[in-house]
């Protein structure tokens, strides 16, 4: 290892923001598995006051709240019709499955309300895009719901690439997945996730190492979807298996701008451990990044930088920056992020000008393969 090397890539965990004084008015819209972390996140805030919420189950959302002991919330169930009535919202979180993300997102932005959306944006490319016309045209603060980017190893990634120490970037290969992680409930249709495993896990792995290279837009797509281990009651739940009609593996070959290739992949299911590490390749040297298990925010283990030192092979080791034991998590800094950017007039923390490359990159992965081709990735003006 060069010492010389690793101590450039030192870094002090950065401290939480302090409250601004300000108490924000919230509303959750869709109280499913998700949200709970939001409810959770928002009870640890001082200076949060959850107000209303809304869930098309009846009485999902007055269950959700018994749950966690909050009193006086004004329940509804649409997203309309809480955004009609509650006149005094400063934000909401939108925690419901994927096909309502743009609705719902377009309607709070409408109202004048300023958005924490969850992951993925939505499903295709149009929506991402009338997402942000509602953005520009409302000035409010839209985030997209990306915790991984609080963890200190993810900045950690972007902080070693902006070094230069890798060089200019030209090839990337990223993905990951579970060996066996089939999800259930509204994530497995088509009616209401609209995409499968890219939308769960493949847009992390995405944003990963777009944003470490600064998002650079992308060109062409080839991609591949399969859902074999999804439709097989081998591998899934019998009646699961039935209704399993989104993908639960996809591939494929990314040209960027900047003449940068990304070659991803992602599994919910699959019979080995991972489909391989991450790799940033530059003229000057290679990031590897360990995949996980199942993606939860953070690197594998430590990371690993090839380069060479007086003409010399060398592998200088970035260990694992570990969370302080009093840090309150990922999701915690994700909705706090997003409220102190309300307080300051600051940018959002995820802004959405990124994440639609994202999402675009994985509707043309959905569009490619259906035609069996590499197409051209078309994004309207905003």
């Amino acid at each position: 290892m060069s010492d010389s090397v690793l101590s450039r890539f030192t870094q002090e965990v950065e401290e939480e923001k302090v409250s601004t004084g300000k108490v924000f008015k919230v509303g959750i819209i869709g109280t499913g598995w998700i949200a709970e972390a939001h409810i959770e996140s928002y009870l640890q805030m001082d200076d949060v006051e959850i107000v209303a919420a809304a869930d098309l189950i009846p009485g999902k959302a007055e269950k959700f709240m018994k749950r966690y002991g909050v009193e006086g919330v004004r329940l509804y169930p649409s997203h309309k019709e809480l955004l009609d009535n509650e006149k005094d919202l400063d934000a909401v979180s939108i925690c419901t499955y994927n096909k309502t993300h743009a609705e719902c997102a377009i309607y709070a932005l409408e109202k004048g309300v300023n958005v924490l959306l969850e992951k993925p944006m939505c499903v295709t490319t149009e929506e991402a895009v009338e997402i942000m016309r509602a953005e520009k045209k409302s000035g409010k603060l839209l985030s997209i719901g990306f915790q991984p980017r609080g963890d200190e190893n993810m900045k950690m990634i972007k902080k070693i690439v902006e070094s230069g120490v890798l060089g200019d970037i030209y090839y990337i290969q990223t993905g990951g997945g579970r060996r066996r992680g089939i999800p259930n409930s509204t994530f497995i249709e088509q009616k209401t996730a609209g995409i499968g495993a890219m939308g769960d896990i493949g847009c992390y792995s995405l944003d990963m190492v777009l944003n470490a290279i600064g998002y650079p837009k992308p060109l062409t797509v080839t991609g591949y979807t399969s859902n074999f281990f999804g439709t097989n009651p081998k591998y899934n739940n019998p009646e699961d298996a039935k209704r399993f009609d989104v993908e639960d593996f996809a591939a494929a070959f990314v040209r960027l701008e900047g003449g940068i290739i990304l070659d991803f992949r992602i599994a919910w299911a699959m019979h080995p451990d991972t489909p391989g590490d991450t790799i940033i390749f530059g003229k000057e040297g290679a990031l590897r990044i360990p995949s996980t298990d199942c993606w939860n925010g953070s690197t594998g283990g430590p990371m690993k930088i090839y380069h060479d030192v007086a003409g010399e092979p060398v592998e200088t080791v970035i260990p694992v920056i570990e969370a302080p034991e009093n840090d309150k998590g990922l999701f915690y800094k994700k909705c706090r992020s997003f409220l102190d950017a309300i307080a300051t007039g600051g940018k959002a923390p995820v802004p959405s000008e990124q994440i639609l490359y994202n999402q675009a990159i994985i509707d043309h992965i959905v569009k490619s393969a259906a035609l069996g081709r590499e197409i051209e990735v078309e994004i309207p003006e905003i």
